[in-house]
């Protein structure tokens, strides 16, 4: 069996204090994009999540990368965090229209970040996954349900039909439960494996693909991964790519049949300039 890809990458690229310590002093504001996207190989778009977005913005992020690159989207709060995934649809549509669809082969997984106080809601979970497109050929109808909210007029065009991925990051310990596992697996969705301090950690492999933020396991958003941490990272990453599962994991399912899987690996402790210096770590320790 062959392995699949392995991307490890950031969570987001603008942070003052990464200037002059991450980013060179030469490189501008409007370049730091284009510069982390030549250290790493995907990188999760935060602004999606706070505010809708225009589909001149995405395309001007698509045309800053490489080829072979992929950005994971973050999903707005408005859908996960005030509607809770309640009636969704119209919200669904609006992020599909608000020009999702134009960063093209550059679109990886969409990822979906419940809320800490969010309980696990066995009916409206369901409810939410058989919404979620599977390609872009359904987003693009699914978009078409937009209301008027849209900050610009509707991206909808597909150049290509290609298969969309989705995560979904759970922060609350009534998940640590099997019914959860196997809805996600029904529905192709992966379970995030968030390694925090504060959070559920949960390495049941649900989809196609492994997604997993690396949060700071000692200090959120701020402590770094020692060596031992990066290089048992980087073997998880290589026995998920290889389509097993890591010996000592921390899993409530059962065990996920073997195929060959993706794998995204994220540093989300941004804080003290931890995020990008441990991802290149972990990069170059995957190509040693």
């Amino acid at each position: 069996m062959t392995a699949g890809v392995i991307r490890v990458g950031i969570s987001g690229w603008t942070y003052a204090p990464w200037r002059g310590v991450f980013y060179p002093s030469h490189v501008k504001r409007e370049q730091e994009l284009a510069y982390a996207a030549g250290q790493v190989r995907a990188i999760e778009i935060n602004g999606t999540f706070y505010a809708m977005q225009r589909p001149e913005v995405f395309a001007s992020w698509a045309e800053q990368v490489p080829a072979e690159f992929v950005f994971a989207v973050k999903a707005p709060r408005y859908i996960t965090h005030v509607l809770r995934l309640r009636d969704a649809q119209v919200a669904v549509a609006n992020f599909i229209a608000s020009g999702l669809l134009r960063l093209g082969v550059h679109l990886g997984p969409i990822l979906w970040q419940l809320p800490a106080n969010f309980r696990f809601d066995p009916p409206r979970i369901e409810r939410f996954l058989k919404l979620l497109p599977r390609d872009t050929g359904h987003a693009a109808a699914l978009g078409r349900n937009h209301d008027n909210r849209l900050r610009a007029p509707a991206w909808l065009e597909v150049d290509i039909r290609r298969p969309m991925r989705h995560a979904l990051e759970i922060r609350h310990d009534s998940f640590r439960c099997a019914e959860f596992i196997e809805l996600l697996r029904a529905h192709d969705v992966a379970l995030v494996c968030a390694d925090s301090v504060a959070w559920p950690r949960l390495m049941d492999v649900t989809a196609d693909f492994v997604y997993c933020r690396l949060h700071g396991s000692r200090e959120l958003y701020a402590s770094g991964y020692d060596h031992a941490a990066l290089d048992e990272w980087g073997q998880r990453s290589k026995v998920w790519a290889r389509g097993e599962e890591p010996k000592s994991t921390d899993r409530v399912g059962g065990k996920a049949r073997a195929r060959k899987r993706d794998v995204f690996v994220f540093f989300d402790n941004d804080m003290k300039v931890r995020a990008p210096a441990n991802a290149m770590e972990l990069i170059r320790r995957l190509r040693a």
